[in-house]
């Protein structure tokens, strides 16, 4: 929560901060995310224009999580920008009556002359976010046979046989020591002449 009572009303005042916040729960996502109590820096622009307060910043925080690749634990600094614009709970009276619903809902308010900072702090951090973290970027991730990290041994491999060819091997096998030609088998037809 900030307080806006030293900008007033008067458009174009404006107020620089610089704080340091505990981050709330669940500022993230499955896989990364700022833990919950960590040190989050912002610095903050407030802006009184006609309709509200401007406020624009930049978070900072230490984030943690695992590689999506071969699951090692990763840790990063994120930087988020943000800009959003909180209304005075009087502007609604001033604004043409043509607005949308969805805007409205989408609308942020001063309370008290106070900026609750958390909902926009939670987009931009979560935004800021990558979807899919490695822990760098050529990391070659997990054996798809037996869950070896391909990181610590670049040589690893499986002699895997495709199960359609397995047949085939079979009799390739037993048949290296003779020649496939028109010799009788054992108990079978004899060969059919052309």
């Amino acid at each position: 929560m900030f307080d806006t009572r030293e900008l007033g009303r008067r458009p174009g005042a404006l107020k620089r901060l610089s704080r340091t916040v505990e981050a709330p729960a669940d500022l993230g996502n499955e896989v990364i995310g700022v833990p919950e109590g960590v040190p989050v820096e912002l610095d903050l622009r407030l802006e009184a224009v006609m309709d509200g307060v401007l406020v624009t910043g930049t978070a900072r925080a230490a984030v943690k999580g695992e590689c999506v690749r071969c699951l090692e634990p990763l840790e990063r600094e994120l930087e988020a920008d943000f800009q959003e614009m909180f209304a005075y709970p009087d502007a609604d009276a001033r604004t043409e009556s043509g607005d949308d619903a969805e805007d409205e809902e989408d609308t942020l308010y001063i309370e008290d002359d106070l900026i609750d900072l958390e909902p926009v702090l939670r987009d931009a951090v979560v935004l800021a976010l990558p979807l899919q973290p490695v822990c760098r970027e050529d990391c070659p991730g997990l054996c798809s046979e037996c869950g070896a990290r391909l990181a610590d041994d670049p040589d690893h491999h499986h002699d895997a046989v495709d199960m359609r060819w397995a047949a085939l091997q079979e009799l390739a096998g037993s048949n290296q020591d003779r020649e496939m030609d028109n010799e009788p088998r054992d108990g079978g037809d004899e060969p059919q002449e052309k």
